[in-house]
């Protein structure tokens, strides 16, 4: 098959997700955060891979299968659940050290949904952490949307001590552990604190989050910027794209898709 190029889609491998009072709840990547921008790669030539942790097959959140996510549209919701059920990548992902055994060097864009999985596993998985600091090293196109850019924290060198002190509620731990992010001083965006509390409220009856996502990144160094409740909203600072919430989708992935036809033909053309 000839492409442009292979995109990595990072996923996690969990299902649950353990609340602040140590409730678990079942949990998955949003439909729509993942579809939206695989069929975008899809349509512009791009060939995506999929790989978790744990090379296991990533759940989908129940919550997500609404048609309000694709414009209240029945048609584009079953063409979504459809494309998961039958793309040979997407049910037959990799762990994500094959990934790395087999070479970084394949691939020339990474890409992480939400939902809110990435705050337990991603964002302290070392091989990701390797993946991210090779595609910042090598200026390749990173793009992470909505609970996805907490994944980023994964590059520091004391990712899960810092995931530690933020459950702790321990901040000037968590600025320590941070020390060394190479994303410290991006402009970024990730699903705010108002959506946050939103879901906590509406989606988990009223329990709270270990902690918020949009604080972490705070912490950790980076220029947080949101925007309007569920309003779209996407950010880039040099390789890196990053999406606030699920109405992000489309913007993020047309944004993405620009990035990498820049690389690609800067590539070309060196």
């Amino acid at each position: 098959m000839n492409t442009r190029g292979k995109i990595l889609i990072v996923a996690s491998s969990i299902d649950t997700f353990e609340l602040k009072s140590g409730q678990k709840v079942p949990v998955g990547y949003y439909l729509n955060e993942l579809a939206i921008p695989a069929l975008k790669l899809i349509e512009a030539s791009y060939e995506i891979v999929l790989a978790t942790p744990k090379g296991n097959q990533p759940a989908v959140d129940k919550q997500s299968l609404a048609n309000s996510h694709f414009g209240n549209s029945e048609a584009k919701l079953r063409e979504a659940i459809d494309f998961v059920a039958s793309n040979f990548s997407i049910q037959n992902p990799r762990s994500i050290h094959a990934v790395i055994e087999e070479g970084l060097e394949n691939y020339i864009g990474v890409f992480a949904p939400g939902g809110h999985p990435p705050m337990v596993d991603l964002m302290q998985d070392p091989d990701l952490g390797e993946v991210l600091r090779y595609f910042h090293a090598h200026s390749k196109p990173t793009a992470l949307l909505c609970h996805g850019p907490i994944a980023s924290t994964a590059a520091m060198p004391k990712a899960r001590l810092f995931r530690q002190a933020l459950v702790d509620e321990d901040k000037d731990a968590a600025r320590v552990a941070a020390a060394g992010w190479q994303y410290a001083g991006y402009r970024m965006t990730i699903f705010s604190s108002d959506e946050e509390k939103y879901a906590e409220d509406v989606l988990l009856d009223g329990a709270k989050v270990p902690f918020y996502p949009s604080t972490a990144l705070e912490v950790a160094g980076a220029r947080v910027e949101t925007t309007e409740f569920f309003k779209p909203h996407v950010v880039q600072d040099r390789e890196l794209i990053t999406g606030q919430n699920p109405p992000s989708a489309h913007a993020i992935a047309n944004l993405f898709v620009e990035a990498l036809d820049r690389y690609s033909a800067a590539k070309a053309a060196a």
